[in-house]
């Protein structure tokens, strides 16, 4: 004789509700512990510690939400009719079998073309970064040291004067770091510079630099506060501006290549028989 499952019978409900997930702090504490375990990397053990504690803690409730059985709370079904309105006029519709969504886009660039322009631009934001360092501080490496003290803790108390030295490992490590920031901004922009509009000189070179400029202002201070504490902002925004025009201008300037959505298109359109061009004039007729 079978014998019936508890799990069964805890699920059994009247049916006039349904059965839902019950609700669970514990995602929420594993994140917050997740960030308070990479933030004491960068500011106190303590806060790693800490981190480390709600992380388990909150495995351990999580889990046993979830096994051996996965808990449930019955909820009222509350039948009703619900009348949907539009505030917008009705407006004639397109004949059935007529495509006229556009597929965007349908042209990027390569890979090859934002590693061009991230490596490019890096070299032009140098400029104004080796400005910086000569008007302010006479020498050309203190800009170069100043990146490189974001890896290096011990420069923390570094006066100016020996940022303002030639370091070869300096050099290295903000090379390595100059280096590989600007080829994945390159590879950014190669594949978001199709998607901008009309006029992607104003948000290639200004609106994007300005952008993650804002949001490494509001971060720098948990990331490396050794740069936060001695950055000049003004200077860092012209670097970042030189950055976004060259790099888009170079982007810009290689060959697209078509995307999978250009093989979406119609036969003739791809071949360059039917334009859309010829669409509106059909649509007209």
């Amino acid at each position: 004789m079978e014998q019936e499952n508890p799990q069964d019978q805890s699920h059994e409900h009247r049916s006039d509700t349904i059965l839902l997930p019950a609700s669970t702090p514990w995602p929420m504490v594993f994140a917050l512990g997740l960030a308070l375990l990479i933030t004491g990397m960068v500011t106190h053990w303590v806060v790693s510690v800490l981190g480390l504690v709600l992380v388990l803690r909150s495995i351990f409730g999580w889990f046993f939400d979830m096994f051996p059985h996965e808990q449930h709370v019955a909820v009222p079904i509350q039948a009703g009719v619900i009348e949907i309105t539009s505030t917008r006029t009705t407006r004639s519709q397109l004949p059935v079998g007529v495509d006229h969504r556009k597929l965007l886009p349908i042209e990027t660039f390569s890979i090859t073309a934002g590693l061009k322009g991230g490596i490019i631009g890096g070299i032009a934001m140098i400029v104004p970064a080796a400005l910086f360092g000569l008007i302010r501080y006479h020498s050309v490496w203190y800009a170069v040291n100043l990146l490189a003290a974001g890896g290096f803790v011990h420069w923390a108390g570094e006066s100016d004067a020996f940022l303002a030295q030639f370091h070869l490992h300096g050099l290295l490590a903000a090379t390595a770091i100059h280096g590989l920031t600007s080829i994945l901004i390159g590879l950014l922009y190669g594949a978001m510079l199709p998607m901008f509009p009309r006029k992607p000189i104003l948000t290639a070179g200004f609106v994007a630099p300005l952008l993650w400029t804002g949001i490494l202002y509001s971060a720098l201070g948990v990331i490396s506060p050794i740069l936060n504490a001695r950055i000049d902002w003004l200077w860092f925004v012209i670097s970042q501006i030189a950055f976004g025009l060259v790099c888009g201008f170079v982007v810009n300037l290689q060959v697209k290549v078509r995307t999978p959505q250009f093989r979406a298109l119609p036969f003739s359109v791809r071949a360059g028989i039917h334009s859309d061009q010829s669409h509106k004039e059909d649509d007209s007729q």
